[in-house]
């Protein structure tokens, strides 16, 4: 039973240490989403850095989402096969199904490759999450693959998750 309880602690512990961290120099932690990213501005990609990334990573892939969206959750960008050297997406990735650096994109929910701004109808402010997952391998998947094709690819090759929330509202 000592052993048991050793190797939960230690799995925790593990999993506290080497938790992936992913922020952006276009905003902060829940903190407004400049106009700039939206729709009422250039509509461009913000930046995005991460780090502590887990041992055996091999790419990463990105969900945006809206889940105050009215009807359902909002996507607004996917993208995925991220090489495992990248630690970035610079400002303004261009809608483009493959990437320079060999990452795919898929279509977001206004039915377009890449990425679509916050555009939220007027009223309260949506929130919109950034999520990163640490992949143990590179999927190899065509682009255009929407948000729920890419999660079942990845569901059990999961390393490591981290999250940023924007705010934006009309």
């Amino acid at each position: 039973m000592k052993l048991i309880n050793f190797l939960f602690f230690f799995f925790i512990l593990a999993r506290l240490t080497f938790a992936l961290e992913l922020k952006s120099s276009s905003f902060r932690q829940n903190e407004f989403i400049p106009p700039k990213f939206t729709c009422e501005g250039d509509n461009v990609s913000p930046s995005l850095v991460w780090g502590d990334i887990p041992a055996g990573t091999e790419s990463f892939a990105l969900i945006c989402d809206d889940p105050d969206a009215p009807f359902k959750t909002w996507v607004h960008w996917v993208i995925y096969d991220i090489p495992k050297e990248i630690g970035e997406l610079k400002e303004g990735i261009p809608a483009q199904e493959i990437l320079d650096f060999g990452a795919k994109q898929g279509i977001n929910d206004f039915g377009n490759i890449g990425y679509g701004g916050p555009c939220p109808p007027p009223g309260k402010p949506h929130r919109y999450f950034f999520k990163l997952f640490a992949l143990k391998k590179k999927l190899n998947l065509p682009p255009g693959l929407n948000k729920d094709k890419l999660l079942r690819a990845i569901k059990e090759d999961i390393l490591g998750e981290a999250e940023l929330v924007g705010k934006y509202r009309r």
